[in-house]
């Protein structure tokens, strides 16, 4: 069971879990799209004998603010310099999957001074088409709660390989509880901000040490858009785990190892 606590912050109120010493440096996580922060559970256990590691609820997610959409990744991005603000956090190693990975880059294209690395796991420069978030922004404003149930039983074919559907079905049913209880509307101003994001030309401007994760098995980000960043940021670190989209979930000891061994590389 995670300890969460509601966060004052200059962008409103967000929901956060802390665990490890405060003195500590920082590991800041954020969660992908349909999820909470209770899908570092794994890296919270893992991490917090040597790092402060924090993790918090995106906008529109759990029990963070649910604002008018539509989102931007300045809005997202800006919603973790407004956490580590309010938490007097000055320089942290940023960690996202998928949407938080995403986030990610945007920070490191636009405030790169205040990390000292940046794991961008499971995602892309562009993630998807403008026209397909769009239209599951529509759906599921018209759809509400059952179209978020509706998107909860398809989950699985996205996150996780066949094979691990069939030998985790616990963890499946835990994932699938996250995105059917997200709010309708912070879930399509989320997949709003997806549908206007492209990263791509300013890739070539981050200068922070970034690691680039991709789950071999992924089919919404695959190797080869962790290939594409990686050749387009300078100095970035390529690796590779045997999983689909949630990796953290499906092989955590591998992504834990690869996680590791990048901010080892940090000075």
């Amino acid at each position: 069971m995670i300890e969460t606590s509601s966060l004052s912050t200059r962008n409103g109120n967000f929901r956060v879990a802390q665990r490890g010493a405060e003195d500590a440096p920082v590991l800041l996580l954020s969660n992908s799209l349909g999820t909470t922060l209770e899908m570092w559970e794994g890296q919270l256990a893992e991490f917090s004998s040597t790092f402060r590691v924090v993790c918090y609820d995106t906008r529109g997610h759990g029990g963070s603010p649910v604002t008018p959409g539509p989102y931007s990744f300045s809005g997202l991005g800006d919603d973790v310099l407004a956490v580590m603000d309010a938490l007097d956090i000055e320089r942290a190693v940023f960690c996202g999957i998928s949407m938080g990975g995403h986030t990610g880059l945007w920070l490191g294209v636009h405030a790169g001074e205040r990390f000292s690395g940046i794991a961008v796991c499971n995602s892309a420069a562009r993630i998807g088409t403008a026209q397909a978030w769009a239209e599951r922004a529509a759906a599921v404003r018209e759809g509400g709660a059952d179209a978020m149930k509706a998107l909860a039983a398809s989950s699985p074919e996205r996150w996780f390989t066949p094979a691990f559907v069939q030998a985790e079905p616990e963890v499946v049913a835990r994932s699938q509880a996250w995105i059917a209880g997200v709010d309708p509307q912070g879930y399509a101003a989320c997949c709003e901000a997806l549908a206007t994001s492209d990263l791509r030309p300013e890739l070539g401007r981050i200068a922070v040490p970034t690691l680039l994760l991709a789950g071999e098995s992924d089919p919404v980000t695959t190797v080869a858009d962790a290939q594409a960043m990686h050749a387009a940021i300078p100095g970035s670190t390529l690796a590779s785990v045997p999983a689909s989209h949630l990796s953290n979930l499906e092989a955590p000891q591998a992504f834990n190892q690869a996680l590791a061994d990048f901010i080892a590389t940090l000075t």
